[in-house]
């Protein structure tokens, strides 16, 4: 399961338990002063919809989530995108401007190019951390595997902030091996941290320039996790597998 959440913290609580739903967890004001706030403060989910497939790229298929009519305005978070890319499909050459692409591949391979001559390859774990700023166009084509099967993975797009719209593009990879990891509740939680901090345990520095944080977060039946999430921050979490509780025991969505 992967969780991306976007500064004191409060905590969610996340137990095992369809696939391809996103969970929103957004940040209401508050107007009790900080102090008054406890630590523990459990936020709630405040929406559940399944991310349908669709047609998109060059014969590929994706599960949009972020960015159709069930969720916009979610800021900084443009769009999240479940994509497979069987052989012969793709997504040829296109624009990005003013945003921020994270890639992560759980599957496959897919290749990189862009029309500066940059390129490069990721696969299964890989992460790959795109600043088009000012813009970019480029391509992402997948590895053609021996045995037919498809190139899975997820990419969001994040907003820059207004002052960086216009800054040069850049590439950040993030490699399967470089990512931390750390286990909870013996050994029935493991936590990739990809970007931000879980549990004393911090990422790779410097990936992008909007803040956001991104955990991998695998629970084994009975497992449970508490995560401090930075105040004021949205939040969300997709399921790719699986099920899960969230809350506490006497509230919880699923």
């Amino acid at each position: 399961m992967l969780t991306y959440q976007l500064r004191k913290y409060n905590n969610n609580t996340l137990s095992s338990r369809h696939w391809h739903r996103l969970f929103i967890d957004k940040e209401e004001p508050d107007s009790r002063d900080q102090e008054e706030v406890a630590m523990s403060t459990s936020r709630a989910i405040r929406k559940i919809f399944l991310a349908v497939e669709q047609a998109e790229g060059a014969g590929a298929r994706v599960r949009r989530s972020i960015g159709t009519p069930q969720l916009r305005n979610f800021s900084p978070f443009l769009m999240l995108d479940h994509f497979s890319i069987k052989p012969g499909a793709g997504f040829p050459d296109h624009p990005h401007r003013g945003q921020e692409t994270i890639t992560y591949l759980l599957q496959g391979g897919v290749d990189h190019e862009d029309f500066a001559g940059n390129s490069g390859t990721i696969g299964p774990g890989d992460l790959q951390f795109m600043t088009a700023g000012r813009g970019i166009m480029h391509a992402e084509m997948p590895r053609q595997n021996v045995d037919g099967s498809a190139n899975v993975g997820l990419q969001l797009w994040v907003d820059l902030p207004s002052e960086l719209k216009l800054c040069e593009p850049r590439y950040r990879d993030l490699r399967a091996s470089e990512i931390p990891e750390v286990t909870v509740d013996d050994d029935k939680v493991t936590i990739k941290i990809i970007s931000g901090q879980s549990h004393g345990v911090d990422s790779v520095k410097d990936l992008a320039y909007t803040p956001v944080w991104i955990l991998d977060v695998r629970v084994k039946p009975g497992g449970k996790v508490t995560q401090p999430l930075p105040e004021g921050w949205n939040a969300f979490a997709y399921m790719l597998e699986g099920g899960a509780w969230f809350g506490e025991e006497t509230s919880k969505s699923t």
